[in-house]
């Protein structure tokens, strides 16, 4: 019986230590080249170790339609990840969105018209 107190104890503490630490990403700054119809989005995602805490999925939305989901399996840095997309089907007046998923917990979502 005490081990299965303890082994529950310790469960509990990996458990929120892990979500203590997970958080969404804080940031997404968007630029879109009209000239070569570039999309950039640098995520703002602090984080300690970019194997086990990350930006796991990017979603890209063109006028309120997902365009692109692109699944990734690690960060680029500990500070943000940098994504580019060849989106040649914006015209003036149109809305794009970028929302990007940590690997642990959270969604940060940003939009911008063009």
């Amino acid at each position: 019986m005490k081990r299965i107190a303890v082994l529950l104890m310790l469960l509990f503490f990996v458990l929120i230590t892990t979500f203590a630490y997970a958080h969404p990403p804080s940031d997404i700054i968007i630029t879109y080249d009209k000239a070569t119809k570039m999309l950039k989005a640098v995520i703002m995602h602090n984080v300690s170790n970019t194997r086990n805490h990350y930006i796991k999925k990017v979603d890209v939305v063109l006028n309120g339609k997902e365009i692109i989901e692109h699944q990734i399996s690690r960060q680029d840095n500990n500070e943000n990840q940098t994504v580019i997309y060849l989106i040649p089907d914006v015209n003036p007046g149109d809305t794009l969105s970028v929302e990007a998923h940590c690997s642990i917990s959270g969604v940060f979502k940003k939009g911008d018209k063009n």
